[in-house]
C-alpha cells in the first residue's frame, strides 16, 4: 500500500513544473513588482514549498531574469522568418500580427520587459536590449523598402511606435473580445506605420536628463518635488528618506511632520497630479467648440505635461506598486476617470468604434507618449512634441488630419 501511495504521488507531479514556475513567477513579478515578490510568494502560486522551488531555481533574481528575457525571446522567436518571402506591405502586416499574438498571449506578464527590466544586471540588460534591437530591425527592414524616403531616425521612431501601440495591452485591463482586440491593434499599428512625420523626430541621447524643478519655499511642496525627482533618477527602493531630507535641506525627522513614509509621499504626488489633470480636462471640454477641437487640445495638453514633468508618468508606471493597495485602488479610479474623458471624445469623433475599442486606442495613445518620450529622453522641443502629437492623433483618428480643420488657439 505504501508503494502505491508513493507511485500515486509521483504521477500527480506535473511534468511541466518548471514551465508552471516560470509562468507563475512572471505574473507575480508583473503584478507585485520585483521587490514585492519573494520565493515564498512564487512557491505558493505554484502550490509547492519554497524548499521545492529552490531545487529548481537558486534565487529570486534567477527567476526574474528568466521571466524578463523569456518575454524578449518570445518577441524574437515570434517574428523569426515572418514575412521573409512577402512584399514589404504584407511582410509588415505579418510581423504586426505576430507581435500582437505575443502581446496578447503574455498580457498578464508582458509589463515585465517594459517596466521591470531596470532591475536586470548589466549583462542581462544588454541581452534584453539585443533582443529588442533584433525585433526593431525586423520591423524596419520591410518599412525601409516600403517607404524609402524615411530616414533611419524616422524608421526607429515608427518601429518604437508600433511596439508601443501593441505593447500597451499589458499596461491596462480594459476588456475587448480577443478577435476584436487583435484586429484593432493591427489597425492602430498600420496607421502608425503609414504616418507622415514632421521634420524633427525624437533622437536618442546618451543619458536620461534629471529634471531640475524650481526652488519651492514650502517644505511640503519641496518634499513632493524632490521625492519624485529622486524616484525618477534613482528608483523608489534606492531612494532613502535621508536622501529626500538632504535634497530638501531638512533633517530626516522633519519629513514625518508631513508624511508617514515614502509610500505616502508617492500617493500624495499622484493624487495631486490626478486632480490637476481632471480639472484641466474639464476646462478643455467646457471651452472647446466641439469634440474634434477638444480632442486636439487634450492631446496637446497631455504631451506638453508629460514632456514638462516626465518623472510623473515614468514613476507612475514603474513604482505605483509600492503604494498601499488602498492608494493603488484610488489612483486606478482617478486614472480611469481621465481615460473615460478621452474615450467619450474619441467615440464622438469615430462613431464606428465602440467605447471598448476607443478605450484600447486611448491606452495605446497614452503609451505612445511615454515610449516616444523615453526614446527622445524627453528632449522638450516643439519639434519632438510635434512628432509625438502626430502619432497620437494618427492612433486615435487613423488617416484623419485633425489639425488641418482647427482654428488657431
Amino acid at each position: 500500500m505504501a508503494r502505491t501511495a508513493v507511485d500515486r504521488n509521483v504521477r500527480r507531479r506535473p511534468k511541466d513544473r518548471k514551465a508552471q514556475i516560470a509562468r507563475a513567477s512572471a505574473e507575480a513579478f508583473n503584478t507585485l513588482g520585483y521587490h514585492g515578490v519573494s520565493m515564498e510568494v512564487i512557491a505558493s502560486r505554484v502550490g509547492i514549498s519554497a524548499a521545492a522551488l529552490y531545487r529548481h531555481y537558486s534565487s529570486k533574481y534567477e527567476l526574474f531574469r528568466g521571466a524578463v528575457l523569456n518575454l524578449g525571446q518570445q518577441l524574437v522567436d515570434g517574428t523569426a522568418g515572418v514575412g521573409a518571402d512577402a512584399e514589404p506591405g504584407q511582410a509588415l502586416r505579418e510581423l504586426v500580427a505576430a507581435l500582437v499574438d505575443v502581446a496578447m498571449t503574455n498580457r498578464a506578464s508582458g509589463g515585465l520587459y517594459r517596466w521591470e527590466g531596470r532591475y536586470l544586471d548589466a549583462d542581462d540588460r544588454a541581452e534584453l536590449m539585443a533582443q529588442m534591437r533584433t525585433v526593431h530591425e525586423r520591423i524596419q527592414e520591410p518599412l525601409a523598402l516600403l517607404r524609402p524616403g524615411l530616414t533611419a531616425r524616422q524608421r526607429a521612431t515608427l518601429s518604437t511606435a508600433v511596439l508601443s501601440v501593441i505593447g500597451s495591452v499589458v499596461d491596462h485591463r480594459a476588456k475587448l473580445p480577443a478577435p476584436q482586440a487583435r484586429t484593432l491593434l493591427a489597425e492602430l499599428a498600420a496607421a502608425v506605420l503609414a504616418a507622415d512625420l514632421p521634420a524633427e523626430v525624437p533622437v536618442q541621447a546618451s543619458a536620461d536628463p534629471v529634471p531640475q524643478p524650481a526652488a519651492d519655499p514650502s517644505k511640503y511642496e519641496a518634499l513632493l518635488t524632490e521625492s519624485m525627482r529622486l524616484f525618477y533618477r534613482k528608483g523608489y527602493h534606492d531612494t532613502s528618506m535621508e536622501d529626500i531630507a538632504t535634497a530638501v535641506g531638512i533633517p530626516t525627522s522633519g519629513i514625518y511632520k508631513y508624511f508617514s513614509g515614502k509610500s505616502d509621499i508617492l500617493a500624495a504626488v499622484f493624487r495631486r497630479a490626478s486632480d490637476r489633470v481632471s480639472a484641466e480636462l474639464a476646462d478643455i471640454v467646457a471651452t472647446s467648440a466641439g469634440p474634434r477641437e477638444a480632442l486636439a487640445a487634450v492631446v496637446d495638453a497631455y504631451v506638453t505635461r508629460t514632456f514638462d514633468r516626465p518623472e510623473l508618468e515614468y514613476v507612475y508606471y514603474t513604482e505605483r506598486l509600492n503604494m498601499s493597495p488602498a492608494d493603488q485602488r484610488i489612483l486606478r479610479d482617478l486614472q480611469r476617470s481621465v481615460v473615460e474623458v478621452w474615450v467619450d471624445l474619441v467615440v464622438e469623433v469615430r462613431p464606428e468604434w465602440s467605447p471598448a475599442q476607443a478605450r484600447f486606442a486611448v491606452h495605446a495613445a497614452m503609451a505612445l507618449v511615454i515610449d516616444l518620450g523615453r526614446l527622445a529622453h524627453y528632449a522638450n522641443s516643439a519639434g519632438a512634441r510635434a512628432v509625438v502629437e502626430r502619432l497620437v492623433e494618427v492612433t486615435l483618428l487613423g488617416d484623419y488630419r485633425l489639425r488641418t480643420t482647427l482654428p488657431a488657439r
